[in-house]
């Protein structure tokens, strides 16, 4: 098996986000959700269309990680939050001391990567 790990669907969100559009995925009732998907989490609908999001979200709430998975084993410590963007929410990593971030804080999505192992993830910048 091959060390490079792709997640169809997910890649491609990723690099959405790095290219500054980021999307999610929309039935035709509305309820949005982030790649991967195939079906709609809450009515179970297959008809699925990208829908742009906003680049500027809400922290909803975070914590401190110190006690990290293997694959995060040199990041720590961490700030980890869910963001809400519209009606989408993302969870990422803080890229700001725990001292500066509150609950309610404005913070923008982005792209980063894991000391650890390299590889991509969600990060939320201080708006």
């Amino acid at each position: 098996m091959s060390d490079e790990i792709t997640n169809d669907g997910y890649d491609q969100a990723l690099e959405a986000i790095e290219n500054g559009e980021p999307y999610a995925l929309e039935c035709p009732d509305g309820h949005q959700s982030m790649p991967p998907r195939r079906v709609c989490p809450e009515c179970g609908s297959g008809n699925l269309e990208e829908v742009e999001i906003p680049t500027t979200g809400e922290l909803l709430t975070y914590n401190v990680t110190h006690v990290p998975t293997p694959d995060f084993a040199d990041d720590v410590p961490y700030v980890l939050g869910i963001a809400e963007f519209d009606d989408v929410r993302l969870t990422g990593r803080v890229q700001a001391d725990a001292e500066e971030v509150d609950v309610g804080t404005p913070v923008e999505v982005g792209l980063g990567e894991s000391e650890t192992t390299e590889r991509p993830l969600v990060v939320f910048e201080l708006a």
